[in-house]
């Protein structure tokens, strides 16, 4: 089985975080004490995936010198360049040597989706597109007034919560979407889905309750920070279970040592007959 391989859309100007993103490209935002897309690449990595495509464009140069060629990560980063914005899909085109299952996504996704389980999901459903779906409730602050083609009024809501299921910015592909994608011509996400539903091919949904923080305003940003520090533990498990490793070695140790006590607190230990040691 191929090394699972994600491609991380990286090239955006992210306009809308400005002023944050003036002078560094909007992976390279800090949340807690790392850039989003450090977090990301290490929720990657635990979830299996060593081989990583950034397609960058704008301020490319310094999220470069900062990831470099993934070694610090174990794991393979190569770079594809867009010299002129070719929206979600067409940056794909430009990436030679694809596998014929890959991920998709934006560089500035904070999730605790299982990237593994989207993974094996899109495989087992044969489907051309996989996109990630969240649940998003939209409070309405005013009445909302419902009525017939007559303007009767049919209903009242007053600041209804609406749901919504909407894209987290991650995406299972297959290598052969891209034949509907011409080379350099600018692509998003929502014509190739039009594209592969005219056509009679398989789209897919998949649905996540995980955490999803949407970094796209000062004030979303805010929040996500906050929220990342609250939920470290669940955004980075990694991390949670190197602690718990080394506070198990920490016991282990110490057990040790005090099973070589003689017990009377005086922290020396005495030698027991080499018989005895065998059998300890």
């Amino acid at each position: 089985m191929n090394t699972p391989h994600a491609v991380i859309l990286a090239g955006g100007k992210g306009r809308r975080l400005q002023p944050y993103t003036i002078n560094f490209p909007k992976p390279l935002a800090p949340v807690g004490d790392m850039p989003i897309l450090d977090i990301v690449l290490r929720q990657l990595k635990h979830a299996g995936f060593e081989e990583f495509t950034f397609a960058v464009g704008h301020l490319s140069e310094l999220l470069m010198a900062y990831f470099g060629d993934g070694s610090k990560w174990d794991v393979s980063i190569r770079y594809s360049h867009e010299e002129k914005p070719l929206g979600t899909v067409a940056p794909l085109t430009l990436i030679d040597g694809l596998p014929e299952n890959f991920l998709v996504m934006n560089g500035d996704v904070l999730s605790t989706i299982d990237y593994k389980q989207l993974h094996d999901y899109h495989l087992d459903n044969d489907a051309e597109l996989t996109i990630a779906c969240h649940r998003n409730q939209v409070n309405i602050d005013l009445g909302v007034i419902e009525f017939d083609h007559r303007f009767e009024v049919t209903g009242y809501r007053e600041k209804p919560t609406l749901s919504y299921d909407v894209s987290m910015g991650v995406y299972m592909f297959s290598r052969s979407v891209l034949d509907l994608v011409p080379a350099g011509e600018y692509t998003d996400l929502p014509t190739l889905v039009h594209r592969l539903m005219n056509a009679g091919r398989t789209v897919k949904v998949f649905m996540s309750e995980s955490e999803w923080l949407d970094i796209g305003r000062p004030e979303d940003y805010a929040e996500a920070t906050e929220r990342f520090n609250q939920m470290r533990d669940q955004f980075l498990p990694m991390e949670a279970a190197a602690r718990e490793h080394e506070a198990n070695q920490d016991n282990s140790h110490n057990s040790n040592g005090n099973g070589n006590s003689n017990g009377n607190g005086n922290g020396q230990d005495h030698q027991k007959p080499a018989a005895a040691m065998s059998h300890a």
